[in-house]
């Protein structure tokens, strides 16, 4: 017996999407074509990116971060996103704990999503071990979701910055091996996520036998679809914030 499809997004009355992720580029790899859904419908989506990606690059990174920052703003464009926000902590070496914690509750607090959107922070994910900034993002953007969510958490927050608490509907997780819920999208949005990757051409350039995003995204879209009875679909962990 084939399992039951797995059910579309909750999404009534969404305004606002906050992606949360530790890198340019990492809201590329199919996640991007639901942001081109949401925007296309009117939903407003923000990017928060905890580092400027200046060490994934075999250049000096006084000229990596901006290079990567000009290639995530052409991403950013391609799929709607009008706010791109950096935290400036180090990439490869971003650590977890308060500060962090910080950081990105004071931007939940300012943006104030109805949607919070990471990526996988599994040790295992992609088919190997995944890298040490991805795990450390995805659960700071979890501990963020509940900290800006309470009064007694980061107190000068509201006091000092008056950033009033702030609770999400839900934190979504991109990438998960057991996803949730779906979020369909069609040909065209399939189209702006494999544009969004091309948009990041020195890094692709960079990595020895990156294989091509007009190959491999439009795959992933469609195992999406797969599972949640439609043509393609960005396949998604839900958490019921």
């Amino acid at each position: 017996m084939s399992p039951s499809p797995l059910p579309p997004l909750p999404e009534d009355g969404i305004r606002r999407v906050l992606c949360i992720v530790a890198h340019p580029d990492d809201m590329e790899y199919g996640t991007s074509a639901a942001v081109a859904a949401w925007t296309g419908a009117g939903v407003e989506v923000s990017y928060l990116l905890l580092t400027r990606g200046e060490a994934g690059m075999a250049q000096d990174p006084a000229v990596v971060g901006p290079l990567r920052e000009q290639e995530q703003r052409r991403a950013c464009e391609i799929v709607g996103v009008s706010e791109l926000r950096y935290l400036e902590h180090p990439d490869g070496m971003l650590e977890g704990g308060l500060a962090l914690r910080r950081d990105i509750a004071r931007v939940m607090r300012q943006v104030r999503p109805d949607l919070v959107l990471t990526a996988n922070f599994e040790v295992e994910a992609y088919g190997g071990l995944n890298q040490a900034d991805h795990r450390v993002a995805g659960l700071a953007a979890v501990d963020a979701a509940r900290d800006a969510a309470n009064p007694w958490v980061f107190r000068e927050l509201a006091e000092d910055e008056g950033l009033a608490p702030w609770r999400a509907r839900a934190l979504l997780v991109a990438g998960h091996p057991e996803p949730t819920h779906a979020k369909r999208v069609d040909a065209a949005q399939v189209q702006a996520a494999v544009r969004s990757l091309q948009a990041h051409e020195a890094y692709l350039a960079h990595v020895e036998g990156h294989p091509l995003p007009e190959e491999f995204i439009p795959e992933i879209l469609r195992s999406g679809g797969e599972a949640a009875g439609s043509e393609h679909a960005v396949a998604l962990r839900v958490y019921d914030l």
